[in-house]
This record gives structure tokens, sequence and C-alpha cells, in this order.
């Protein structure tokens, strides 16, 4: 059993914060934990914009403070993202976040992230293994 909290790792090599300065990511379970999965708590900045496009990984996101509008690069769809929305990126699809406050969420990649990723310049994670 493991027990920890966003607490215990802030400031470790799990809080990490993006390059582009735009998201930081408190990684809370990660690939090195073998079950499958990672779970993340992380904040978009409000006034930002940060484009992505999992290539390497299924994403799901909910919400759970702040506001931010989602677009599907693909298809220019528009969704308003608040508390209690949840969003699944199950076509790898490429998008833009844009909060209009401190937009928190909780997201769970599979595969896992090992925890060094950050977006390249196509808005990707590259897809890193642990050593075993």
């Amino acid at each position: 059993m493991i027990v920890r909290s966003f607490k215990d790792i802030e400031g470790t090599d799990r809080h990490v914060k993006a390059a582009s300065g735009t998201w930081e990511s408190k990684r809370i379970v990660l690939a090195k934990e073998k079950v499958g999965f990672s779970l993340h708590e992380t904040v978009l900045y409000a006034g930002t914009e940060t484009s992505m496009w999992y290539a390497n990984h299924i994403e799901a996101v909910l919400c759970t403070e702040g506001e931010a509008e989602l677009t599907n690069d693909e298809t220019g769809e528009k969704h308003w993202i608040s508390p209690g929305t949840m969003y699944l990126l199950d076509g790898h699809e490429r998008h833009t976040m844009r909060p209009k406050t401190n937009f928190r969420c909780v997201c769970v990649f599979n595969p896992p992230v090992t925890g060094r990723e950050d977006h390249d310049e196509n808005g990707v994670y590259p897809l890193l293994t642990e050593e075993v």
C-alpha cells in the first residue's frame, strides 16, 4: 500500500514545472510504482495557452477547480471545462487549453509517465520508460 499526499511531493522531483511556464504538475503515482497508470494534480495558470498532443498516451482529466476553454485543434470544437467536468483524450486529439482562472485538475495517463516528461515542440510527451 502506498499513501502519499500532494503536500509530501512539493519541491521534490515529482513536482514538475513546465519549461513553457504555463503549468505545474504534482505526479503522485508514476510508472515506477508499476500499477499501469500515472496520477497527477496539474494546475494550468490563468491567462495562458497550452497546446498539447498526447500521441503516445491516453489521458483522462477531471477538473476540480477553475475554468478553462478546451479546443479540439483537429475539429475546432470548443468546450467549457469547470469543476466536476471530465474530458478523455481517447483518440490522441491535439488540443489547446486556455484557462480563464487557475485551472486545477486530476489527470490519469496510460501508459504511465515516469515524471521526467515535458511537452516537446509539438506538444507531445515523449514515451519514456523506467529502468528495470
